[in-house]
């Protein structure tokens, strides 16, 4: 009796502890260095919570998610919790535009007031300026008068209208500023050309094709399963997020999307699935400026050089969310971090951690400096993102230059010289790529 009880219980547990392991399998080096990652920063209330993808040759190497989706409810964040993205919806307006380029029914070349009422007081401004942002028109998120309408309900042309009060920063083509104006104008061009709503339009050429039913045209009323609160970082503590309209955002900052929807929406655009291979070039190729100078912006995405690593991608920021998107084509490698907090440690630190866990960072390698730095001393003053003037002064040092910001107390070295007349910083990240819907 006592044999076969003894032989029962070793049974029993033999079962149990296979059971055990099935259910918890042996987690990867990276899955454990991720869960620190986010579990640090949500123990240290830097952010409410988070989600991450991280997908490479076909394999789901990390999709998970950590901490609260409701901190007053004490709720976690679902498998599949939906986050607002911010100006990651600009590459779906792109995208949609140069669907209508497809289809004939407009040409980039098109001065986009042939489709839109606005005075550009005698400028040619095209579609294609709209759509990497050198179109010279000032960015509404950066008005005054903004912080007031951004709660208010009103037509959207009462927008335009005020947009169209307001200078020109620069002349098309001679610059390029990052401009939530101009995808609001897209918006606005798409729904007059196709007749229906830019959700409808986006949700019959994209969303149901692709299978993407947790994406969606974020609302303030309307109650969406699965979907996450929005904090922001403080000092004191979190709190919740400032209130936003969701007419405003719109076409360059107002869908709402999961890790999952993202990666079927990002591996379908870079594999050819959305757009004709001309026009997917044309989304991602970087142009030039009036005077030849080289840009990183493309279409809504920013293709880059991080520490010698191909990089395709944008991030996004509304109020209580922060998103990166990032595709590496040399290594078929995409990241896709969410969080739902603004503050310190936003989407682009855990992509960024992440990233170098899997990727080697390439130093660039210096020459000797050929040049007389001296010459190019002085002060550099001209338009940025939400002012018509910015000053940076450039120092001559031994082997390189010195930039610092007017008003500025840190000081940017460029002395890795790598020929042509150009230094560069070891670390050249565009800037653009952490851009904030406001």
């Amino acid at each position: 009796m006592k044999k076969t009880l003894l032989i029962l219980i070793t049974t029993l547990l033999i079962t149990n502890s296979c059971a055990e392991k099935a259910e918890n399998p042996k987690k990867t080096a990276l899955e454990l260095y991720t869960d620190s990652l986010f579990q640090v920063s949500i123990d240290s209330s830097q952010i409410a919570g988070g989600a991450i993808l991280v997908f490479q040759n076909g394999k789901t190497l990390i999709k998970k998610s950590y901490g609260y989706a409701s901190l007053e409810l004490s709720a976690p964040i679902p498998e599949d919790g939906i986050f607002e993205i911010g100006s990651v919806t600009k590459q779906f307006t792109a995208a949609a535009i140069l669907k209508l380029v497809e289809a004939n029914k407009l040409s980039l070349e098109d001065d986009f007031t042939k489709y839109l009422k606005f005075d550009t007081k005698g400028r040619n401004v095209t579609i294609d300026n709209l759509l990497n942002h050198t179109s010279g028109i000032p960015s509404y998120t950066a008005f005054d008068e903004f912080e007031t309408l951004s709660i208010q309900e009103l037509p959207r042309d009462s927008l335009v209208r005020l947009i169209e009060t307001k200078e020109f920063m620069f002349e098309p083509d001679e610059a390029l500023i990052y401009n939530n104006s101009a995808y609001f104008f897209l918006g606005l061009i798409i729904e007059k050309i196709t007749g229906q709503t830019y959700e409808a339009y986006l949700k019959e050429m994209f969303f149901s094709p692709l299978g993407m039913n947790a994406t969606s045209y974020s609302s303030n009323t309307k109650i969406t399963k699965n979907k996450v609160y929005g904090y922001n970082y403080t000092p004191d503590g979190l709190q919740q997020k400032e209130y936003l309209n969701h007419i405003w955002p719109y076409a360059g900052g107002s869908l709402s999307s999961n890790t999952k929807d993202l990666r079927t929406w990002i591996t379908a655009l870079h594999q050819g699935k959305i757009l004709s291979d001309p026009l997917y070039q044309s989304l991602i190729t970087p142009g030039k400026l009036k005077d030849g100078s080289d840009v990183q912006y493309a279409k809504a995405l920013v293709n880059y050089s991080d520490f010698g690593n191909r990089t395709i991608g944008h991030g996004g920021g509304i109020n209580g969310f922060l998103t990166e998107t990032r595709y590496f084509p040399d290594e078929d490698l995409y990241i896709i971090c969410l969080i739902n907090t603004t503050g310190p440690k936003g989407a682009d630190f855990f992509a960024d951690k992440i990233t170098w866990k899997l990727l080697d960072k390439k130093i660039t390698q210096g020459i000797e400096l050929d040049i007389d730095t001296k010459p190019l001393e002085g002060k550099y003053t001209g338009a940025t993102r939400g002012s018509y003037s910015y000053s940076v002064e450039v120092k001559s040092i031994l082997n390189g230059l010195t930039t610092q910001s007017m008003g500025s107390k840190r000081l940017d070295t460029l002395k890795t010289y790598i020929g042509d007349n150009t230094c560069c910083k070891q670390f050249e990240k565009n800037s653009l790529l952490n851009q904030k819907h406001r």
